[in-house]
């Protein structure tokens, strides 16, 4: 379906509560927050995502599985017309939750960060049996769309940035037609260290970057290779991508989407970026998404954010800003700053080499 509003897919995450312990997820181990909407609620965002001109209403979490209603507020979604998608890591889909998934053809994205050693590391034991067996039970049905990859360090030498766990999360798409690989880097979500050990190095991101390159001409679209880290682009420019304009434009998902994207919290409050809480736009009980959209988008201050000639330190004097520019939730949880520079990325703007 042709998108008719301004955004393609609105997500929902639909509850914060999750019984998993993933190292490198914002509500790892947390109960439900207070004010989730109820039934009635969630229609009204199913409500508001039609009424914006959505064509895809995404579920994230939390555990989606988690919510009670879920499949009730997914059956309504799709007799408005809406198509729908989760994300899940294959744990707690009973038999009921993958019978009433195939009966609303829902499109499903699992989480597999791995082979089965380290994907269990990163995401506890048991995770990688769950995710294959969605995998292979939503291959046969014809509604599996992508792996989700997000690379981490889960503490001492364990990490998923290597070739063998990435080529070996590959061949499984592979094997059972995946459209995608989205290879996700971690997007802090606290300026707490704590919650920040589980990000690679500057050092892991440029090699993981160049590597996913070299893998894009070796599996030659079968599965695609998208990758959610802003300075890909870079590399890819800088490694001669064909077409690359093309491919920036209507492919790339690591563009910083943050104040021209929304999503909506369990408790109804539309947000900027699907991985930065701090600001909120406005709650669906009170506005509707297509106000809450013309707000911010006649806003000083997400005009401010999004237009890159604002963006200070090493990220402001790169030649690469317009097609990176960095991250701007990384930005904030490590250097206090929206507007600073994203320190993740390795590469050195020329205005700062040496000269011989």
């Amino acid at each position: 379906m042709k998108s008719k509003g301004p955004l393609f897919i609105v997500p929902w995450r639909c509850t914060f509560a999750c019984d998993s312990n993933c190292v490198h997820c914002t509500s790892a181990g947390k109960p439900a927050v207070a004010d989730e909407v109820d039934t009635a609620g969630a229609m009204k965002i199913v409500d508001e995502v039609y009424d914006f001109g959505a064509s895809f209403f995404g579920i994230t979490g939390g555990q989606p599985f988690l919510r009670k209603d879920l499949f009730e507020v997914i059956s309504y979604a799709r007799k408005l017309g809406l198509n729908t998608s989760i994300i899940t890591d294959g744990r707690l889909m009973d038999q009921k939750a993958f019978e009433n998934i195939v009966k609303n053809e829902v499109k499903i994205s699992v989480s597999i960060d791995g082979a089965e050693k380290t994907n269990d590391a990163i995401r506890g034991k048991g995770a990688y049996a769950a995710a294959v067996s969605a995998i292979e039970k939503f291959s046969s049905e014809k509604l599996l769309n992508c792996l989700v990859y997000t690379f981490a360090n889960a503490g001492g030498s364990v990490t998923n940035v290597n070739t063998e766990d990435i080529t070996h999360v590959l061949d499984l798409a592979r094997q059972y037609d995946a459209r995608w690989v989205v290879f996700h880097g971690f997007i802090p979500y606290s300026k707490e260290k704590s919650s920040l050990k589980a990000d690679p190095s500057p050092q892991q991101y440029e090699w993981v970057c160049n590597k996913l390159y070299d893998l894009t001409s070796e599996y030659k679209g079968k599965p695609g290779i998208n990758v959610y880290i802003p300075f890909y682009a870079r590399v890819a420019k800088q490694r001669g991508m064909p077409d690359f304009d093309n491919w920036f434009n209507n492919f790339f998902l690591g563009r910083c989407f943050f104040g021209k994207f929304m999503s909506i919290a369990e408790n109804g409050d539309a947000i900027p970026c699907s991985y930065n809480d701090v600001y909120r736009l406005g709650n669906i009980k009170d506005k509707s998404l297509k106000e809450i959209w013309a707000e911010m988008q006649n806003s000083a201050f997400f005009a401010k954010v999004k237009d890159k000639s604002n963006i200070k330190g090493k990220c402001a004097i790169c030649e690469y800003r317009e097609i990176c520019g960095g991250c701007r939730s990384s930005a904030l949880f490590y250097t206090g700053d929206i507007l600073g520079s994203d320190p993740r990325c390795a590469y050195v703007p020329k205005a700062l080499r040496r000269k011989e």
